[in-house]
């Protein structure tokens, strides 16, 4: 729709944008209004048969696991694109449409219950946010955006590969060539540990690029440094979480016992993501890249959960997505509000901005303390369900993993709480801020308030969303259960 209105006519395209952006929004929460938490399978599942000569199906439905997901993908987007209401100015169409695009590209993998629908959407999901990058990013936008897809093209071919690999094994054993998932978790037992093995290998180097897992991450820092608010927002918010839910959705699921037998070297790749992304943060000048590194250690967190192969962990890799969305889109929100005012990112360049905006610190506060882990707000509840269920993992079979995952919420609260001492208190160092700053405006705080309230809101009382996610966890966990053995 947005294509088709005149580009010079910028604020109808901007409140078009919103409103087709909170219709989806609306949407998603009927579905979760139907959905029947207590049922482990998929629901509203609708099938339609698209190309027929290889069985591929339009076949799409939700769980606990990726409706969660879906509502955080709605919910997300409009407030991005109210976000950058005054700072993008050149080319609002192109703009509001890629991102329409993008949101459009992340539900579809979100919901895809067909693996040639879901690299469909995954390879359509690089195009808007190449553009969102390469178009409205920073001085070296263009270097940021072809590493983002390049980067994440490589890793998507050899999905591809094993996706058609996995279909002719398919064919093989039933006599129908098929790439709907609910059909291959039936297959996928008996494929051999060898193959099987390369498969996994195959998955799992596209979604850890994605995540991005260490040391697959070089192309992050760089992306949301170069990207716009609302491209920096999309991709910390949801972008990651692709990666990780694929992890969770295909990875276990359909190669189980070569997930177990990977779960130690994978999980210690955690732990030094966990451990390096918070090091790495702790000596950035630039406070947005700071941000982008708390990503790599804050995901290490996920990675640790999914590869534990217990509830709570699970659980709680589930919940951290969602924590790490809320959290680390916030963060971006507010470096992006500072950043229009100044056009200035050098944590050096502040001092002593509490007395100048009081209520944009009192918030930078409160999203730091979310983004530590704080107990009482969000990020506590996944980490800790993380660390007591890898604490207790049967696959991973060591506490040490625990202790050196610990270490990166030390490590958040140095670095997070030292950029917050520098940029907030003391004197105001640069008496250029007190023309140049004012405090959040009207927009910016209706953009705020809603993530505060969930920041809160799963921070006291987490059950509303963990109760969402339980019977579908318990339903993988359970497909699963007969190779965890195979460890002892």
């Amino acid at each position: 729709m947005v294509l088709f209105l005149k580009k010079d006519n910028e604020k109808f395209i901007k409140w078009t944008g919103l409103f087709i952006s909170l219709i989806a929004f609306v949407i998603s929460l009927v579905v979760y209004a139907g959905f029947n938490s207590a049922s482990p399978g998929f629901q509203f599942t609708h099938q339609t048969l698209w190309i027929e000569s290889l069985n591929v199906s339009y076949f799409v439905g939700v769980d606990g696991i990726s409706l969660i997901l879906v509502l955080l993908t709605t919910f997300l987007t409009p407030l991005t694109l109210l976000s950058t209401w005054k700072a993008i100015d050149k080319n609002v169409k192109m703009f509001t449409f890629s991102m329409l695009l993008l949101e459009a590209g992340m539900l579809g993998v979100f919901i895809s219950l067909d693996l040639f629908l879901f690299y469909i959407f995954w390879e359509a999901m690089l195009i808007p946010m190449y553009f969102i990058i390469g178009i409205w990013g920073g001085e070296r936008r263009i270097y940021a955006s072809v590493k983002f897809f390049l980067y994440t093209m490589f890793g998507s071919l050899l999905m591809l590969v094993a996706i058609i690999w996995l279909a002719v094994y398919a064919a093989n054993q039933t006599g129908a060539f098929s790439t709907n998932l609910l059909e291959l978790y039936k297959v996928a037992p008996t494929i051999t540990r060898d193959i099987q093995n390369w498969m996994f290998l195959a998955f799992f180097l596209s979604f850890a690029i994605k995540v991005p897992l260490f040391p697959l991450h070089t192309w992050l820092p760089d992306a949301h440094v170069e990207a716009p608010t609302a491209g920096s927002v999309i991709l910390a918010g949801v972008l990651l979480k692709m990666g990780t839910y694929g992890l969770v959705r295909f990875n276990l699921p359909l190669f189980p016992q070569s997930a177990i037998q990977y779960a130690p070297i994978i999980s210690a790749l955690a732990v030094i993501g966990i451990i390096y992304g918070a090091l790495v943060a702790m000596v950035q000048p630039d406070m947005k890249k700071l941000v982008a590194y708390s990503s790599v250690s804050h995901l290490g967190f996920v990675v640790l959960g999914i590869f534990a192969f217990n509830s709570e962990a699970l659980q709680g890799a589930v919940i951290q997505m969602v924590n790490h969305g809320l959290s680390t889109g916030a963060l971006f929100l507010l470096v992006g509000a500072i950043y229009e005012r100044t056009h200035r990112r050098d944590i050096a360049y502040y001092g002593g901005i509490a007395r100048i905006v009081p209520l944009y610190s009192t918030i930078l506060m409160i999203v730091s303390l979310s983004s530590i882990g704080l107990p009482g707000l969000n990020g506590f509840i996944g980490e800790f369900l993380i660390l007591l269920g890898a604490f207790k993992s049967e696959v991973l079979g060591s506490w040490w993993y625990v202790v050196f995952a610990a270490t990166g919420v030390i490590f958040a609260a140095v670095y997070l709480l030292w950029m917050y001492q520098r940029v907030v208190f003391g004197e105001v160092k640069n008496p250029v801020l007190k023309e140049q700053l004012t405090d959040l405006n009207q927009r910016e705080m209706i953009v705020l308030i809603p993530i505060l309230i969930f920041i809160v809101w799963i921070g006291v009382y987490p059950s509303t969303f963990l109760h969402m996610t339980q019977s579908s966890v318990d339903s993988l966990l359970n497909q699963i259960a007969e190779y965890v053995p195979l460890i002892k």
